[in-house]
């Protein structure tokens, strides 16, 4: 096992997260059995006052855990340079079972610790705290179980990581003959693939506007986000990298996180996961204005939201054309 300050600070992280939610898991079974905010009895009240100290460690621990996927990305691509075969994360990765579930895992818990995040300062907006089911419900059946699993996932990963072990490169990985869901999206055809990438982005961009007059809308401009946030990755892989590469093989989509690129990848890895954070999480507190306490918080937060996600994936596709545009490479006839 190799040990690097980077994947102490990623076990540390993990620990102190399961640890918290253990904690919060508790405290929210009795919170989803006892919570009355109409009574004055002694358990209501200690459980507001409790609510307090809860939520402020878990602020910390799913802020934590919101920085460890970027930190989780950069440590893989650091390490690639120890280990035979490995250009770039993705032969790190690949180098056990568990690499590429620790990462999806890690992906799929930013996004319920920023909504979780999001909840709780709505809630704590409303006089009469009306979230409070909703957000240890969310904690309590989806983010505890998720967190222990990432923590499990993570450390049979880094215990795994032998440098004497050969691995394959993201050439053989992200390629057209391979087999997998990757080596499907590498064989992509361009016409087909750029076709679906800016028309879910103009879906996209006419729901978001419909949902800033209807907030009906939310649920529809919540999956809406989710699903461009998939195209979008889709398309980084099948075509964006090879315009990038100046190569019609490369597919990889960590490589574009190195130096030689000019760590390009940041650039669109970043609005593009605050984009569909937003969006997921504007569309799913929208039904929840009709809350008498949040009358005046949600409509505002909505709209802000929903700025937001559609600046940010904005931002996203210019990052993207101009990288196509910029580059020698051509695709399409």
């Amino acid at each position: 096992m190799l040990i690097t300050p980077a994947i102490v600070a990623l076990q540390f992280i993990a620990l102190s997260v399961v640890g918290t939610v253990l904690l919060a898991g508790g405290f929210a079974w009795r919170i989803l059995r006892h919570w009355d905010i109409h009574s004055g009895s002694e358990l209501q009240v200690r459980l507001e006052r409790q609510t307090y100290l809860i939520s402020t460690l878990l602020g910390f621990a799913l802020g934590a855990e919101l920085l460890s996927l970027l930190l989780f990305v950069h440590t893989a691509e650091n390490l690639s340079s120890q280990f035979v075969g490995a250009m770039c994360a993705t032969g790190v990765l690949n180098i056990n079972a568990f690499g590429f579930p620790t990462l999806l895992l890690k992906m799929t818990i930013f996004f319920l610790a920023a909504l979780w995040l999001s909840l709780n300062r709505v809630d704590n907006q409303g006089y009469d705290y009306p979230l409070v089911r909703v957000k240890y419900g969310l904690l309590l059946m989806a983010i505890a179980p998720l967190a222990m699993l990432e923590s499990a996932a993570q450390t049979a990963f880094f215990l795994g990581l032998e440098p004497e072990v050969i691995t394959s490169c993201c050439g053989s990985l992200f390629s057209a003959d391979s087999q997998g869901v990757a080596a499907e999206l590498a064989g992509w055809p361009a016409h087909p693939a750029m076709a679906l990438f800016y028309g879910v982005a103009a879906g996209l961009l006419i729901v978001g506007l419909a949902f800033r007059r209807w907030p009906g809308l939310g649920l529809l401009f919540a999956a809406g986000s989710v699903l461009t946030f998939g195209i979008a990755l889709a398309a980084i892989i099948a075509f964006l990298s090879l315009y990038v590469y100046e190569s019609p093989n490369h597919h990889c989509p960590f490589c574009l996180l190195k130096a030689g690129y000019g760590y390009i990848g940041y650039a669109l890895y970043i609005p593009l996961f605050a984009a569909t954070a937003a969006g997921l999480i504007a569309g799913f507190i929208a039904p929840f204005r009709r809350k008498i306490s949040l009358q005046t918080v949600i409509p505002h937060k909505v709209q802000r939201l929903t700025g937001l996600t559609l600046a940010g994936f904005g931002l996203f596709y210019a990052v993207a054309t101009w990288l196509m545009l910029r580059s020698p490479l051509i695709l399409l006839n």
